[in-house]
């Protein structure tokens, strides 16, 4: 059933969120460093979620603030693509907008209820791997009762280190969306499949302006 992914989704994006403070690691030889590329974008979300004042807002607009600050290293046309494979390709290039917009407004809303939760979780580096444009930056998560391994999937775009993936403990954001999305495609078509998105983003969005 469509969303039994949004609880995945607030896992995977609460650890996303979470993700600061990376230390050193080894250098990878390619230029530039995925890691370093990513702490001060990390630190910058993070120091955003311990503002105070963040939390004064509605939810509407704490996940509008929060978005805004997770597209500057979170590559949305990306993962929208990924997601839809292969129907991605069948779309045209006014449709692919439509649904990434979409896309991305289903997630700011699906996370949002996690800033009341931060309490300064702190994240260890592990390593990381480089092939070409393509990088990991893997992670562990620590709080006082366990460790989660997390995973970050970059892509390289002029210089830049983007994400495109989240991987918790071996399940992927993307790879859970996609299971669900293109089965919904397969049994009722791709319009069905914006119809019900478009509802739960409504449905949310009616939630958190509520309160």
């Amino acid at each position: 059933m469509l969303f039994s992914t949004i609880k995945k989704a607030l896992f995977f994006f609460t650890f996303f969120l979470f993700a600061c403070n990376l230390p050193g690691g080894e250098k990878a030889f390619a230029s530039p460093d995925p890691t370093e590329q990513f702490k001060p974008f990390l630190e910058k979300v993070v120091g955003n979620l311990a503002d105070p004042a963040l939390k004064k807002l509605s939810k509407k607009e704490q996940a509008a603030h929060m978005i805004k600050v997770v597209k500057e290293r979170f590559d949305f046309t990306e993962m929208s693509k990924r997601v839809l494979n292969p129907k991605w390709r069948e779309l045209s290039a006014q449709e692919q907008n439509e649904f990434q917009d979409l896309f991305t407004q289903l997630l700011q809303f699906v996370y949002v209820g996690k800033i009341e939760d931060y309490s300064g979780q702190k994240v260890q580096f592990t390593q990381q791997r480089m092939r070409g444009p393509r990088a990991e930056v893997q992670t562990e998560l620590v709080d006082a009762n366990r460790s989660i391994a997390i995973s970050y999937l970059l892509k390289l775009e002029n210089g830049q280190w983007m994400a495109y993936d989240v991987v918790v403990e071996g399940m992927s954001l993307v790879r859970n969306y996609r299971e669900e999305f293109i089965k919904i495609i397969t049994n009722d078509g791709y319009s069905q499949l914006v119809k019900q998105i478009q509802s739960k983003v409504n449905e949310l969005e009616k939630q958190y302006t509520e309160k």
